[in-house]
């Protein structure tokens, strides 16, 4: 990979502004954003011979949002917090865990920085693009303005965190999920405003960190999406780790006295922090891209539309990523990457339609992660169904839990009661993240309840629930 070294270039002048030298370069592709599905696509393109460019508007970001400010560096302060003692004074460990956070970011950074730099065909450039055309975008931020073309055009600018417009959130201390992973100093109180997945995540870890965390969710409980019992277990395991949640509340105000933020609640008592965490749910990065220029599409909130081979409205423009509005995963991320190349130098033939039992998960303590239906869903389908839910600390079968100190949570499975298929699982409990995905395997290839019910695992492990766990399927009543 070379960095553009406008320089070296002659050019015209900008229409724009005279005094602005405007540089030209051709590509046969342009990625706009360094992201999971754009890098990979840029590499995979490159090594294949075509002239590739990609502009990232900041160095810090290299590699993408997923290894520089999301799921690597907060899983890793989850883990760091996990690991806290009693004993360690709050302030202290937080701020050896960043440490530890920055030389994990800096390394995975560097890292993708040279995947890319192996490739002479990939171009990096610097710099904010804006679409000055259907295949053309100019590239600010250095000394001159290059103006770059392309035949196919890639948008992965991802999204950022929402702001909502509520008086004082401006303010020093009212953070989102980026900001508050390097707060200082560390916050003995921490309001958290939103109680979805995100919310959750920094909520139980900085309670484990040692702060006094109240979470502030709209709803009535958490979770609408899950089974309510389910829900009461998440709930009832994070008030055991010190979380405090008030249900039916959301933040009106914010005010900053210079020495903390009072936060006033709607339909409560106001609440004292030294910190604010908005977990209000993310935005896409389209605002300035000059999509209306190029005749790209975005949605109500700005997402770019796209079908189902993630075509934009313009022939040869595709969006790949959380800015496309699909599900904000990097491994989502990484299939649009599949389709895309799909599109460019296969048959075409793979789509997002193609995804099937796709898991997620949430790096609470312990982890909770899910696939396909719940028993909601299967209620609301009218579906036949078999159905089996345990205590993590009741499965005899299963004594890693107890091995390792993390006994919280439940697991539960929806079964197709004809033909033994497994519809979903919800799994709340240690190692849930690894678990989910050998189920969603199963899914996918049509292992039956009976054939995970009847495996030999290895012992002792997580994946021996399977075995106790189904075991007691009933159908739904």
């Amino acid at each position: 990979m070379t960095a553009y070294d406008r320089a070296c270039h002659d050019g015209a002048t900008s229409g724009l502004n005279a005094e602005v030298p405007v540089q030209q370069l051709s590509v046969d592709v342009l990625v706009i954003g360094w992201g999971k599905g754009g890098k990979t696509l840029a590499g995979a393109l490159g090594r294949a011979g075509e002239q590739v460019a990609v502009v990232e508007r900041s160095p810090q970001m290299y590699g993408g949002t997923c290894i520089n400010i999301a799921c690597v560096p907060t899983k890793a302060l989850v883990v760091q917090a996990e690991k806290k003692r009693e004993s360690d004074d709050a302030a202290t460990w937080f701020a050896a865990s960043v440490t530890k956070r920055d030389a994990l970011t800096a390394k995975l950074r560097a890292r993708n920085h040279a995947m890319l730099d192996e490739v002479d065909t990939v171009t990096l450039i610097d710099g904010t693009a804006r679409f000055v055309g259907p295949h053309e975008v100019e590239v600010t931020g250095g000394d001159d303005v290059l103006r770059v073309t392309a035949e196919t055009v890639v948008i992965n600018t991802g999204t950022e965190p929402a702001r909502p417009p509520i008086p004082g959130v401006d303010g020093p201390r009212v953070l989102d999920s980026t900001q508050i992973q390097h707060v200082d100093p560390f916050p003995r109180r921490l309001v958290v405003v939103g109680g979805g997945f995100i919310g959750l995540e920094f909520a139980g870890m900085f309670a484990r960190f040692g702060s006094e965390v109240t979470v502030l969710e709209q709803g009535e409980r958490l979770l609408p999406g899950e089974d309510a019992d389910v829900a009461r277990v998440v709930e009832q395991t994070m008030t055991d780790a010190g979380v405090t949640f008030r249900f039916g509340a959301g933040a009106s105000s914010f005010d900053d006295d210079g020495a903390q933020v009072t936060v006033a609640v709607d339909g409560g008592d106001d609440l004292v922090a030294d910190a604010v965490l908005l977990a209000t749910g993310r935005t896409p990065v389209t605002k300035d891209l000059g999509l209306d220029v190029a005749g790209v599409d975005t949605d109500e909130r700005g997402f770019v539309r796209v079908d189902d081979h993630l075509r934009t409205s313009v022939d040869g423009v595709y969006a790949v990523g959380d800015v496309n509005g699909g599900p904000q995963f990097t491994y989502i991320s990484l299939d649009d990457n599949r389709v895309v190349m799909s599109a460019l130098t296969g048959d075409g033939s793979r789509t997002t339609k193609d995804r099937v039992a796709v898991p997620t998960t949430t790096f609470i303590t312990p982890p909770f992660a899910r696939v396909g239906l719940n028993v909601t869903q299967a209620r609301e389908q009218g579906r036949p169904v078999k159905v089996a839910s345990k205590a993590v600390a009741d499965i005899a079968a299963m004594p890693r839990p107890k091995i390792v100190e993390e006994t919280h949570g439940v697991i539960g499975f929806v079964v197709d009661a004809e033909t033994d298929e497994v519809l979903g699982a919800t799994l709340f409990c240690v190692d849930a993240q690894e678990l989910i995905n050998l189920v969603a395997l199963a899914m996918r290839a049509g292992v039956t309840a009976t054939q995970l019910r009847d495996g030999i695992w290895t012992h002792p492990s997580s994946t021996e629930a399977l075995n106790e766990v189904l075991a007691g399927l009933k159908p739904l009543a």
